[in-house]
């Protein structure tokens, strides 16, 4: 695919870098992925990444490497990652246009899959036909 699948904050980036810097000289940068669980059906989950896998997806900013399986990829179509730091927790955060429902804890979420036809035709600015 020729776009990003997801996009990071300038926080995200810095984060993602921090964590490198602070996991010794095999760290490469993070992968997301999904996995079922959680009170709405899915959570996101976020690894360490020192061998990357030729199958996921790329996403750099600033030096930042984020790896996306591809089981993961339709799921977070369109996605900005960010972080934040709040009096609770500091953590990834998704904001996520496939999300369909969320629980009140804000960690697991219910993803329905990209439309990738009416992506691509938004992407050129034509109308959606169904």
């Amino acid at each position: 695919m020729g776009f990003a699948i997801m996009s990071m904050t300038d926080g995200a980036a810095a984060r993602v870098k921090a964590i490198v810097e602070n996991s010794g000289p095999d760290a490469k940068g993070v992968r997301v992925g999904i996995k079922k669980g959680g009170c709405a059906g899915m959570e996101y989950t976020i690894d360490l990444v020192t061998e990357p896998n030729a199958k996921d997806d790329l996403i750099e900013r600033d030096g930042a490497k984020v790896w996306v399986e591809p089981s993961a990829a339709l799921y977070l179509l369109g996605t900005e990652m960010g972080f934040e730091t709040t009096t609770l927790r500091s953590g990834f955060t998704f904001t996520n246009p496939n999300q369909t429902s969320a629980c009140g804890c804000g960690e697991s979420v219910e993803l329905k899959p990209a439309d990738l036809a009416a992506l691509a035709a938004q992407r050129q600015g034509e109308p959606v036909h169904s």
